[in-house]
Protein backbone atom coordinates (compact mmCIF):
# COMPACT_ATOMS: atom_id res chain seq x y z
CA UNK A 1 0.00 0.00 0.00
CA UNK A 2 1.24 3.21 -0.77
CA UNK A 3 1.80 6.47 2.04
CA UNK A 4 0.96 9.60 1.36
CA UNK A 5 3.38 12.03 3.35
CA UNK A 6 1.60 15.18 4.31
CA UNK A 7 4.16 18.04 5.15
CA UNK A 8 2.70 20.64 6.77
CA UNK A 9 5.50 23.81 7.88
CA UNK A 10 4.21 25.76 10.62
CA UNK A 11 5.08 29.30 12.41
CA UNK A 12 3.11 30.95 15.12
CA UNK A 13 -0.55 28.74 14.40
CA UNK A 14 -1.56 28.52 17.74
CA UNK A 15 -4.93 29.49 16.55
CA UNK A 16 -5.53 27.38 13.18
CA UNK A 17 -2.81 24.26 14.35
CA UNK A 18 -4.90 22.16 16.13
CA UNK A 19 -7.86 22.27 13.83
CA UNK A 20 -6.17 21.25 10.66
CA UNK A 21 -4.13 18.51 12.43
CA UNK A 22 -7.40 17.66 12.71
CA UNK A 23 -9.07 18.03 9.39
CA UNK A 24 -6.01 15.97 8.11
CA UNK A 25 -6.55 13.05 10.68
CA UNK A 26 -10.01 12.64 9.95
CA UNK A 27 -9.39 12.60 6.21
CA UNK A 28 -10.21 9.12 4.45
CA UNK A 29 -8.19 8.00 1.73
CA UNK A 30 -8.60 4.56 1.14
CA UNK A 31 -5.50 2.26 -0.04
CA UNK A 32 -3.30 4.83 1.33
CA UNK A 33 -1.28 5.22 4.32
CA UNK A 34 -0.72 8.53 5.39
CA UNK A 35 2.23 10.33 7.41
CA UNK A 36 1.97 13.44 9.09
CA UNK A 37 5.40 15.71 9.23
CA UNK A 38 4.97 18.81 10.86
CA UNK A 39 8.04 21.43 11.43
CA UNK A 40 7.82 24.48 13.66
CA UNK A 41 9.94 27.35 12.47
CA UNK A 42 10.91 28.39 15.42
CA UNK A 43 7.19 29.22 16.47
CA UNK A 44 7.38 31.93 19.85
CA UNK A 45 3.80 31.18 19.93
CA UNK A 46 2.15 28.28 22.20
CA UNK A 47 2.07 25.98 18.73
CA UNK A 48 5.02 24.19 19.57
CA UNK A 49 3.26 23.35 23.16
CA UNK A 50 -0.02 22.45 21.16
CA UNK A 51 2.44 20.20 19.26
CA UNK A 52 3.96 18.14 21.72
CA UNK A 53 0.63 16.75 22.80
CA UNK A 54 0.03 15.56 19.65
CA UNK A 55 -0.48 11.87 18.62
CA UNK A 56 0.72 10.02 15.55
CA UNK A 57 3.02 12.84 13.76
CA UNK A 58 5.87 13.67 13.42
CA UNK A 59 6.83 16.62 14.98
CA UNK A 60 10.08 18.77 14.35
CA UNK A 61 11.29 21.99 15.37
CA UNK A 62 13.58 24.39 14.28
CA UNK A 63 15.81 25.96 16.38
CA UNK A 64 15.47 29.21 14.59
CA UNK A 65 13.44 31.16 12.25
CA UNK A 66 14.58 30.22 8.35
CA UNK A 67 11.25 30.29 6.15
CA UNK A 68 8.48 27.83 4.94
CA UNK A 69 10.84 26.49 2.12
CA UNK A 70 13.75 25.23 4.84
CA UNK A 71 10.89 24.15 6.90
CA UNK A 72 9.51 22.15 3.74
CA UNK A 73 12.79 20.70 2.86
CA UNK A 74 13.47 19.43 6.67
CA UNK A 75 10.09 17.76 6.04
CA UNK A 76 10.96 15.94 3.04
CA UNK A 77 13.84 15.06 4.74
CA UNK A 78 11.78 12.79 6.80
CA UNK A 79 9.23 11.69 4.55
CA UNK A 80 9.23 8.21 3.74
CA UNK A 81 5.60 8.19 1.72
CA UNK A 82 6.04 7.35 -2.31
CA UNK A 83 3.69 10.67 -2.89
CA UNK A 84 4.15 14.01 -0.76
CA UNK A 85 1.32 16.84 -0.37
CA UNK A 86 2.42 20.27 1.17
CA UNK A 87 -0.70 21.74 3.84
CA UNK A 88 -0.55 25.26 4.55
CA UNK A 89 -1.23 25.30 8.86
CA UNK A 90 -3.72 27.87 8.71
CA UNK A 91 -7.63 26.93 7.01
CA UNK A 92 -7.56 28.50 3.84
CA UNK A 93 -6.73 25.27 2.53
CA UNK A 94 -8.77 22.42 3.13
CA UNK A 95 -7.63 18.74 2.73
CA UNK A 96 -11.00 17.67 1.57
CA UNK A 97 -9.55 18.50 -1.77
CA UNK A 98 -7.10 15.64 -0.65
CA UNK A 99 -8.52 13.07 -3.00
CA UNK A 100 -9.34 15.34 -5.87
CA UNK A 101 -5.63 16.14 -6.26
CA UNK A 102 -4.89 12.23 -5.51
CA UNK A 103 -6.59 10.93 -8.31
CA UNK A 104 -4.51 11.63 -11.42
CA UNK A 105 -1.82 10.24 -10.13
CA UNK A 106 -3.42 6.93 -8.56
CA UNK A 107 -4.41 6.51 -11.85
CA UNK A 108 -0.82 7.08 -12.88
CA UNK A 109 -1.97 10.36 -15.51
CA UNK A 110 0.32 12.49 -13.54
CA UNK A 111 2.98 12.48 -11.05
CA UNK A 112 2.63 16.49 -10.29
CA UNK A 113 -0.64 17.90 -9.31
CA UNK A 114 -1.73 21.21 -8.52
CA UNK A 115 -4.75 22.65 -7.04
CA UNK A 116 -5.64 25.59 -8.66
CA UNK A 117 -7.60 28.33 -7.15
CA UNK A 118 -7.46 31.17 -9.72
CA UNK A 119 -10.39 29.13 -11.86
CA UNK A 120 -12.68 29.48 -9.02
CA UNK A 121 -11.43 32.93 -7.38
CA UNK A 122 -12.85 35.69 -9.18
CA UNK A 123 -11.31 39.40 -8.92
CA UNK A 124 -13.63 41.50 -7.67
CA UNK A 125 -13.15 44.94 -6.04
CA UNK A 126 -16.49 45.35 -4.31
CA UNK A 127 -19.88 43.83 -3.19
CA UNK A 128 -20.67 41.41 -0.75
CA UNK A 129 -18.10 38.87 -2.36
CA UNK A 130 -15.28 41.15 -3.33
CA UNK A 131 -11.50 39.80 -3.31
CA UNK A 132 -9.74 39.43 0.04
CA UNK A 133 -6.16 40.84 -0.70
CA UNK A 134 -6.86 41.76 -4.78
CA UNK A 135 -3.08 42.26 -4.75
CA UNK A 136 -2.29 38.97 -4.22
CA UNK A 137 -4.35 37.54 -6.74
CA UNK A 138 -3.10 40.10 -9.54
CA UNK A 139 0.61 39.29 -8.52
CA UNK A 140 -0.22 35.81 -8.54
CA UNK A 141 -1.48 36.16 -11.86
CA UNK A 142 1.50 38.09 -12.76
CA UNK A 143 3.67 35.02 -11.46
CA UNK A 144 1.88 32.46 -13.18
CA UNK A 145 2.35 34.45 -16.83
CA UNK A 146 5.71 34.94 -16.38
CA UNK A 147 6.30 31.24 -15.44
CA UNK A 148 4.29 30.27 -18.60
CA UNK A 149 6.53 32.59 -21.02
CA UNK A 150 9.62 31.29 -19.41
CA UNK A 151 9.37 27.51 -19.11
CA UNK A 152 5.75 27.02 -20.75
CA UNK A 153 2.88 24.37 -19.76
CA UNK A 154 -0.56 25.49 -18.57
CA UNK A 155 -0.22 26.08 -15.09
CA UNK A 156 -2.65 28.72 -14.09
CA UNK A 157 -1.70 28.87 -10.25
CA UNK A 158 2.26 28.51 -9.75
CA UNK A 159 1.91 30.02 -6.20
CA UNK A 160 -0.55 27.03 -5.00
CA UNK A 161 -0.50 25.40 -1.48
CA UNK A 162 -1.66 22.55 -2.78
CA UNK A 163 1.08 20.75 -4.28
CA UNK A 164 1.05 17.27 -4.87
CA UNK A 165 4.51 15.40 -6.26
CA UNK A 166 5.67 12.15 -6.86
CA UNK A 167 8.53 11.73 -4.48
CA UNK A 168 10.67 10.27 -6.67
CA UNK A 169 10.22 14.22 -8.80
CA UNK A 170 11.10 16.14 -5.75
CA UNK A 171 14.46 13.16 -4.74
CA UNK A 172 15.85 14.36 -8.25
CA UNK A 173 15.20 18.00 -7.43
CA UNK A 174 17.85 20.09 -5.55
CA UNK A 175 15.89 22.46 -3.65
CA UNK A 176 17.81 25.61 -2.92
CA UNK A 177 14.66 28.02 -1.61
CA UNK A 178 14.33 28.61 2.56
CA UNK A 179 11.47 31.29 1.81
CA UNK A 180 8.48 31.95 0.30
CA UNK A 181 10.25 31.73 -2.92
CA UNK A 182 10.25 27.61 -2.55
CA UNK A 183 6.83 27.40 -4.37
CA UNK A 184 8.58 29.40 -7.93
CA UNK A 185 11.50 27.34 -7.41
CA UNK A 186 10.22 23.76 -6.89
CA UNK A 187 8.01 24.84 -10.28
CA UNK A 188 10.65 26.19 -12.36
CA UNK A 189 12.41 23.03 -11.63
CA UNK A 190 9.51 20.30 -12.39
CA UNK A 191 8.53 22.24 -15.48
CA UNK A 192 12.36 22.65 -16.86
CA UNK A 193 12.63 18.57 -16.38
CA UNK A 194 9.81 18.47 -18.64
CA UNK A 195 6.86 17.28 -16.30
CA UNK A 196 3.95 17.79 -16.94
CA UNK A 197 1.74 19.29 -14.10
CA UNK A 198 -2.04 18.60 -13.78
CA UNK A 199 -4.01 20.84 -12.18
CA UNK A 200 -7.28 20.16 -10.73
CA UNK A 201 -9.37 22.87 -9.24
CA UNK A 202 -10.16 23.84 -5.77
CA UNK A 203 -12.05 26.67 -3.29
CA UNK A 204 -9.92 28.49 -0.70
CA UNK A 205 -10.88 30.87 2.65
CA UNK A 206 -7.94 33.21 2.49
CA UNK A 207 -7.42 35.27 5.36
CA UNK A 208 -6.23 39.08 5.69
CA UNK A 209 -2.86 40.24 7.45
CA UNK A 210 -5.03 40.92 10.70
CA UNK A 211 -6.22 37.00 10.66
CA UNK A 212 -2.51 36.05 10.16
CA UNK A 213 -0.96 36.10 6.77
CA UNK A 214 2.53 36.13 6.24
CA UNK A 215 3.48 36.42 2.74
CA UNK A 216 4.54 39.77 1.47
CA UNK A 217 5.26 42.03 -1.53
CA UNK A 218 8.70 41.13 -1.07
CA UNK A 219 8.47 37.74 -1.69
CA UNK A 220 6.41 38.44 -4.56
CA UNK A 221 9.91 40.19 -5.74
CA UNK A 222 11.87 37.26 -4.92
CA UNK A 223 9.70 34.72 -6.81
CA UNK A 224 9.92 36.92 -9.83
CA UNK A 225 14.05 36.91 -9.55
CA UNK A 226 13.90 32.78 -8.59
CA UNK A 227 11.81 32.18 -11.75
CA UNK A 228 14.53 34.06 -14.19
CA UNK A 229 17.47 32.95 -11.94
CA UNK A 230 16.59 29.25 -12.46
CA UNK A 231 15.55 29.48 -16.06
CA UNK A 232 19.14 29.94 -17.18
CA UNK A 233 20.39 28.02 -14.32
CA UNK A 234 20.10 24.36 -12.55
Amino acid sequence: MKTLSIIIPVFNEEKTIKQILNKVKQIKLPNLNKEIIVISDCSTDNTDRILSTEKNIKFIRHKKNIGKGAAVKTGLKEATGDLVIIQDADLEYDPIYYAKLLEPVLREKASVVYGTRLKNYPLKFWGKNKTVLPSHLIANKFLTLLTKILYGGNVTDMETGYKLFSKKILDEIDIKSNKFDFEAEVTAKVLKRKVSIVEVPISVTPRTYKEGKKIGWEDGISAIWTLIKYRFIN
